[in-house]
């Protein structure tokens, strides 16, 4: 959905804010691009007295409020409603760029994505957990697997206070220390393992397969975050899953961090195809933009095609699985909560993250959508808050998605992700042939949860991307 110009009660943009294009860009000419753009877009616009329509009553006054900041970032976070406790995910960028690519999936990586987790001796020692690894990345083409632990970096051991520096910088290499798992408190080996970052677009469709469990088909598909430019290798699952005869389908969002709402409505048609044009997500913006737009405007439905006009393949499923974690976040959220009105759905795994607001991304133009018109004078762009998401119910699950089977990840035996023998699949694939919710293994594993290991962070939490979820296109 593309940010329609409001006509709003703000400072028009003067003289004074503006430089030539052989200029530099001064702070100010960008604060103003920040201000007007949270005041007309911003979903708690009405909770930020400095962003409200009638706190300035001059150009001028406006500038001198405008230069008490040191940069266009200060001046952001100033005005984000109880950041980090109510808005925990708007951000801006001085390159538009690099925002971009990051939408689409491009970064710079070793291939190596991995969770950050506390010893359980509850030390200040972290070790890294590895999830999985690219294809064609130099973390495969140096032979890390899934499962394997490290708790050195460039010889230093990873600690709760050192773990950024040393694994999300940005510097071109990193060695890493295997380590013995140990139970939680992993012993360093003599084994290192140098990798390279290098610039990488990730497939979000990680592995589409079709299993064959005792002549019932039943499709599995890891998909990784719901980047737009990868719909069609989506949608070519989905024929292939058709074309195999699947009669159950599993969707894992364990490691899905977001992306696209127009994608997920799409994942949302591959799903079922019987509720073509119907309502699979509603948005709440501001009162100030509610007040002026179309309402058809703020509501994302079942589509029958993509971007490119091709054909959805639909499997008309009146029942799906999703294979959630903590990890499962903002549009693999929404797509769970907007199928849930229409179908059976059915979650395994542990509780999702708990996010159901989306953002957009805002340039300096005009229309603060489009790049036409842009300023010349720098490559400021921010990601802010727009919009609460709720299904057709006009539901959504704020503290996160409690599963239908509660099962963790053992990071001592965590599987080969889309055999039939990893443990969270193997426990989906129980539920769907025998219907079985629970058993006596999982009923003591709950009983000691509060024994789990604490995973403090994780690789994608290096991508300006991460836990967020986007209304409309990129540009």
């Amino acid at each position: 959905m593309k940010v329609y110009k409001l006509f709003l009660v703000f400072i028009v943009l003067s003289s004074v804010f503006s430089c030539s294009r052989d200029e530099a860009p001064n702070d100010v000419e960008i604060n103003n691009f920040v201000w007007k753009g949270l005041n007309a877009y911003y979903l708690w616009q009405e909770n930020i007295p400095d962003l409200s329509d009638t706190r300035f009553t001059s150009d001028q006054q406006l500038y001198n409020y405008l230069s008490g900041f040191d940069s266009p970032k200060t001046l952001f976070e100033n005005l984000l409603y109880q950041k980090n406790i109510v808005d925990k995910w708007s951000w801006i960028v001085d390159n538009y760029i690099t925002l971009e690519e990051a939408l689409q999936g491009t970064s710079l990586t070793t291939g190596m994505e991995f969770e950050i987790i506390e010893y359980k001796d509850q030390s200040t020692n972290m070790f890294g957990s590895v999830r999985y690894v690219n294809p064609g990345t130099d973390a495969m083409i140096k032979g890390i697997k899934r499962g394997m632990v490290f708790n050195e970096v460039n010889g230093v051991k990873l600690t709760k206070s050192n773990y950024r520096e040393l694994l999300f910088s940005n510097t071109p290499s990193i060695t890493i220390t295997l380590a013995d798992y140990n139970s939680g408190n992993p012993i360093a080996t003599t084994n290192t393992i140098s990798l390279t970052k290098d610039k990488y677009t990730e497939n979000p469709v990680h592995i589409s397969k079709t299993l064959d469990v005792g002549g019932q088909k039943i499709g599995y598909l890891m998909y990784n975050a719901f980047v737009s430019s990868f719909d069609d290798q989506l949608n070519q699952s989905f024929s292939n899953f058709k074309s195999e005869g699947i009669t159950d389908l599993i969707i894992d969002l364990r490691y899905n961090y977001g992306g696209f709402v127009k994608s997920a409505a799409r994942l949302g048609s591959m799903i079922t195809g019987q509720f073509t044009n119907e309502i699979f997500a509603k948005q709440l913006w501001n009162n100030k933009y509610m007040s002026v737009v179309n309402p058809d405007f703020l509501i994302d439905r079942f589509p029958s095609t993509l971007g490119n006009n091709t054909a959805i393949n639909s499997l008309n499923l009146s029942r799906i699985y999703f294979i959630t974690t903590a990890s499962t976040v903002s549009a693999s959220e929404l797509i769970i909560n907007s199928l849930d009105p229409y179908i059976d759905v059915k979650t395994i795994g542990t509780k999702t993250r708990g996010k159901y607001v989306a953002s957009i991304t805002l340039y300096d133009s005009p229309t603060f959508s489009s790049k036409n018109n842009i300023n010349p004078n720098h490559n400021w762009a921010m990601q802010p808050i727009v919009s609460e998401t709720v299904n057709k119910d006009d539901k959504n699950q704020k503290e996160g998605i409690i599963p239908f089977i509660e099962i963790e990840e053992d990071f001592g035996n965590l599987g080969n992700l889309g055999e039939i023998d990893e443990p969270l699949l193997q426990r989906t694939i129980q539920l769907i042939t025998t219907g079985s919710r629970s058993n006596r293994r999982e009923k003591i594993a709950r009983k000691s949860l509060s024994n789990r290991l604490r995973i403090i962070n994780s690789s994608k939490s290096r991508l300006p991307t991460y836990n967020n979820m986007y209304i409309g296109e990129p540009k």
